[in-house]
């Protein structure tokens, strides 16, 4: 595995049909669009995390039984002038750059003076986003890159400030039944106290040449607990009515970000975990931006991932994927993942693994509620909510599985009662070597593995008219670092895990994180 974690991609920029061995069901229309690091130095220069890699976009479209791939650079601005340096010239999470000791003072000075206020890097690399009908190469900061799905051509650059007052934005948004796109974001800097924003951008908002950003809606905010400390967050859930947003002990160090240039440290260090504080759930009305006016809280977490939230006799449900501390970011620094298998285990033993767990919130609760009882009244989890005196509810989860992360549900089971979810089983390292899908009803779950392969975040589509939850197919980009082995998309059946075609890829295929299926008819 060491051998392909942080080795350069390259690009496929012509389709490349692959070779199929097996049956893709005729139904199978469509691309897969997927993003994630792909370029690792410029140079002679080197980035220091996996998450700081250049944007290396790639695609499978699915026609009539075959399978075409192609990949490109995310041609950001980060990416132009870092290639036309020849050097990283540019800061990411896990490397902060400084001046060409060859350029002279006033360069030099120039360079720090830019730095006083930070303006993050637009190397775009998360994940694939639809607001309207664009579609967008994604990560957490204020700026994205629309992309064009079929070629993979940058369109350019958009700033979520040139439309909302935004610092910080997911690159986890959700989609309701109309298509409408609901994110949230992080307004830091600006007048008054920091927020959390939750938005819409209609399915219609996009126009000729305009951005979908230029209709969007602010449905709500909520008051940052601190000022000074703003939670992060990578995901959020929602429900039929409901946005639920998980205000955790992980936090944005403000002071330290604004002055981490000076400090000599990266972004990645701002970010600090107290496990001495609590975990708040926010719930509002995703119609009405209405608060749930109860406060919710629980012990101590660290999430990224949420899987999925519903509504269930007067509850709130909401199932994510939890860590007892933020260790995770830090397994993600090259000189950790380059270390020998049991070298790394040894070192990794302290990590937290990935729990997936169950809250439910009790949303009818009055003054007369008793205190100290557990107000969960369903009878499908041992998820427990407990009135304190003072009226707040101290929540504890049902554990549902542990060694799952990247997971994924049949979207149109999004914001509803489910049973399945999907995602790549993780014990010793953080690179899946097993996909595996999970029932909820039964506890159990099965996997898909193959000897020295590593596959992707598990993406479902539904077969066409679908009406059981796990009646489609799981796609997954697979690698491999025994070079007879070549790169292939895997398509199993959705419900029995069996393997139905793989695809191999005459191409180089790098590691990604996240994407999006767009059906052939849109």
């Amino acid at each position: 595995m060491q051998s392909i974690i942080a080795r350069n991609g390259s690009e496929t920029p012509e389709p490349v049909k692959a070779k199929v061995k097996g049956t893709i069901p005729p139904w199978l229309q469509g691309t897969l669009v997927r993003n994630g690091p792909g370029l690792f130095s410029v140079g002679k220069s080197e980035y220091k995390h996996w998450f700081d890699g250049l944007s290396l976009i790639h695609s499978f479209t699915f026609s009539n039984g075959d399978v075409f791939y192609r990949s490109k650079f995310l041609k950001s601005d980060t990416y132009k002038r870092n290639t036309a340096a020849n050097r990283i010239v540019v800061s990411e999470f896990g490397t902060m750059i400084y001046p060409d000791p060859c350029q002279n003072i006033f360069s030099r000075l120039f360079t720090h003076l830019c730095n006083a206020i930070p303006d993050f890097t637009d190397n775009n690399l998360v994940n694939i986003i639809r607001y309207g009908q664009d579609y967008y190469a994604s990560s957490e900061v204020n700026y994205m890159n629309q992309i064009d799905p079929i070629t993979l051509e940058t369109v350019g650059r958009i700033n979520y400030r040139n439309h909302i007052a935004l610092n910080l934005a997911t690159a986890h948004p959700h989609y309701d039944g109309e298509g409408n796109t609901y994110n949230m974001g992080t307004a830091i800097m600006g007048l008054g106290r920091p927020k959390y924003v939750i938005f819409k951008v209609p399915v219609d908002a996009s126009e000729k040449k305009k951005p979908a950003l230029r209709n969007v809606e602010a449905v709500c905010s909520v008051p940052c607990r601190s000022s000074l400390f703003p939670s992060y967050y990578h995901s959020f859930g929602m429900t039929e009515n409901y946005i639920v947003f998980v205000e955790q002990p992980f936090k944005l160090d403000i002071v330290r970000l604004a002055t981490a240039y000076f400090r000599g440290i990266d972004w990645g260090s701002c970010l600090k975990y107290d496990k001495d504080d609590t975990t708040w759930f926010h719930v509002l009305n995703r119609r009405t931006g209405q608060a749930v006016s109860t406060r919710f809280y629980a012990d101590a977490m660290v999430t990224f991932h949420h899987i999925n939230a519903y509504e269930a006799e007067g509850h709130v449900v909401f199932d994510l994927i939890t860590y007892e501390n933020s260790n995770l970011y830090d397994m993600f620094y090259l000189k950790s993942m380059r270390e020998e298998t049991n070298e790394f285990i040894e070192s990794k033993k302290n990590f937290s693994p990935p729990v997936c767990q169950r809250f439910a919130l009790p949303l009818d609760i009055h003054q007369d509620s008793p205190r100290g009882n557990n107000l969960v009244t369903l009878r499908d989890t041992t998820a427990t909510a407990v009135l304190q005196e003072d009226g707040s509810v101290y929540c504890q989860p049902d554990v549902l599985f542990e060694g799952l992360e990247m997971p994924r549900i049949n979207y149109n089971f999004n914001a509803k009662k489910y049973r399945y979810f999907y995602g790549s089983r993780v014990e010793w390292s953080p690179q899946p070597n097993r996909i595996a899908k999970f029932d909820i009803l039964t506890r159990k779950h099965v996997e898909w593995t193959a000897e020295n392969c590593y596959p992707s975040e598990p993406v479902f589509v539904a077969s066409p008219g679908a009406v059981e939850e796990d009646d489609g197919v799981i796609l997954s980009s697979v690698v491999s670092p025994d070079p007879k082995i070549s790169p292939f998309m895997v398509v199993l059946d959705a419900k029995t895990f069996e393997e139905l075609a793989r695809a191999s890829i005459d191409a180089s295929v790098h590691m990604d994180l996240h994407g999006l299926f767009i059906p052939a008819s849109q």
